[in-house]
C-alpha cells in the first residue's frame, strides 16, 4: 500500500467514526425508557415501542463493535502494522481494505 492510499483509508476510518458518533447521538432517543402508562399508551403501541427500543439497543451494540474495530485499525496503522494479514503476514489488498477498512486477514485467510 502507497502513502496515498495509507492516508485515503484513514480518512475514511475518522469520517466513519464521526459519522457513528453522529447515529449514537441521534440514536439515544430510541434507547429511553418506554412508558408504561395505559392512559397515554394503548398496549399494541407499547409492545412496538419496546420493539423500536430494543432494535435501536442492538444498533448501539453494533456501532460500538465496529467503532472498536475502528479504532484498534487506527492503533495497527499508528504502530505500522497496517494492512498485513495477521495469520499469514502478506499484505491485504488495498480494494479489500477500501470495503472493510478494518480486516485483519487477507481474503485467503478469512475465507480458508
Amino acid at each position: 500500500m502507497n502513502e496515498i492510499e495509507f492516508h485515503r483509508i484513514k480518512a475514511m476510518i475518522q469520517a466513519r467514526l464521526s459519522a457513528i458518533a453522529d447515529e449514537n447521538a441521534l440514536g439515544l432517543d430510541g434507547q429511553a425508557v418506554v412508558e408504561l402508562d395505559q392512559q397515554a399508551v394503548g398496549r399494541l403501541s407499547r409492545m412496538d415501542a419496546l420493539q423500536n427500543q430494543a432494535m435501536a439497543k442492538a444498533q448501539q451494540g453494533r456501532r460500538n463493535i465496529e467503532t472498536k474495530r475502528l479504532h484498534a485499525a487506527l492503533a495497527r496503522m499508528a504502530a505500522g502494522e497496517y494492512g498485513y494479514c495477521d495469520d499469514c503476514g502478506e499484505d491485504i489488498p488495498v480494494k479489500r481494505l477500501e470495503l472493510d477498512a478494518a480486516a485483519i486477514k487477507c481474503v485467503n485467510c478469512a475465507t480458508g
